[in-house]
């Protein structure tokens, strides 16, 4: 079988092409895809060949977050069968996926509008790192980088009894935005007196639980500066370039601030635990949350584009650092 995959053929360059797609294995599922998401972050760290995205090593081809519906299943497969409409982790941009049965998520509820459900993998990860901060009701709690991640983290950072949240970004539509999903301030990180402005919100206590999910170092910085006696930061973000010096022994030893690593692969793969849940049930819990009206999807969601379109998205996410949010690729016409 033939499929159209974009793929990332050499630096600042997207391609959509044609290649053959394998046979389904005993233990994978072959989808055909309604959405996949553009992981803003991710995915201009690979095309733009930086370092910890795999270098100059090309063609490239991401696209872990998307939806759609089971065409066949492997003899093994026991959790979903033709017909499903399931989350696929792990896949790429393409009208076609084949993946493992371990990344493969049901999407039971069929009242979720696709659209929505395409985003609950990168939802899930926001979430990951929000859950190891192990927010306490009435605690403050402040996420700087307003991209896919941060817009889920304030939303999460509240779910979980936070008080205040404070959203941090340099785009003021992004800062309005993190507002409206439930965040209490919204401030600019490159004001002179950013600092002075959290300490103020907290009581000059500084921030008990910080998300850090720009991935430049200069933010992780400012959330130490930022941060209370013993508070705790997330490093949820991928830091690509560190380049900022940063004072361990006056910002982390001596204050017992707590650094948090939160990548997403660093998680139980069978069982969930406190504080540490498996991808597959984050992703349910999440679909249980949008279902419920308790997570904004919809807001976030800011053009739905045809894969034709894929060199111009991609040079766009290269050039424009106000790339649209939430850009996601149509894939149910696709040819």
């Amino acid at each position: 079988m033939k499929s159209k995959i974009i793929s990332f053929t050499a630096v600042h360059k997207a391609e959509l092409v044609e290649t053959e797609i394998g046979r389904v294995k005993e233990n994978e599922v072959l989808t055909e895809m309604e959405y996949t998401v553009v992981s803003g972050g991710t995915e201009r760290a690979n095309i733009m060949g930086m370092e910890n995205a795999g270098g100059n090593h090309f063609p490239k081809n991401l696209g872990y977050c998307g939806v759609g519906r089971v065409l066949e299943v492997g003899s093994a497969v026991t959790n979903v069968a033709a017909g499903d409409r399931v989350l696929v982790y792990h896949g790429i941009h393409a009208k076609y996926n084949i993946r493992p049965e371990a990344d493969i998520t049901k999407v039971a509820n069929e009242k979720i509008p696709s659209l929505d459900a395409a985003f609950v993998i990168i939802a899930s990860m926001g979430l990951g790192g929000v859950r190891k901060l192990e927010i306490e009701l009435g605690e403050s709690a402040m996420v700087m980088g307003l991209g896919l991640l941060g817009m889920f983290g304030v939303q999460f950072c509240r779910l979980s009894g936070a008080y205040p949240v404070i959203a941090a970004d340099l785009n003021p539509a992004r800062r309005e935005l993190a507002l409206k999903l439930g965040a209490d301030y919204a401030l600019d990180p490159s004001a002179p007196d950013f600092t002075q402005q959290v300490m103020a919100i907290t009581g000059g206590k500084g921030v008990r639980a910080t998300v850090e999910v720009t991935g430049v170092s200069a933010a992780m910085k400012q959330a130490l500066e930022c941060a209370s006696w013993m508070g705790r930061i997330a490093l949820l973000g991928c830091t690509r370039v560190s380049d900022c010096a940063i004072d361990y022994y006056q910002q982390v030893h001596r204050p017992g601030v707590k650094l948090i690593g939160a990548h997403n692969f660093i998680r139980p793969k069978v069982e969930s635990y406190p504080h540490h849940w498996t991808h597959q049930d984050d992703c349910k819990a999440i679909l249980d949350l949008i279902a419920a009206g308790r997570i904004q999807v919809a807001p976030i969601v800011s053009r739905v584009v045809s894969p034709e379109d894929a060199p111009e998205i991609y040079d766009q996410l290269c050039d424009d650092p106000n790339f649209p949010l939430g850009t996601v690729f149509d894939w149910r016409k696709e040819a």
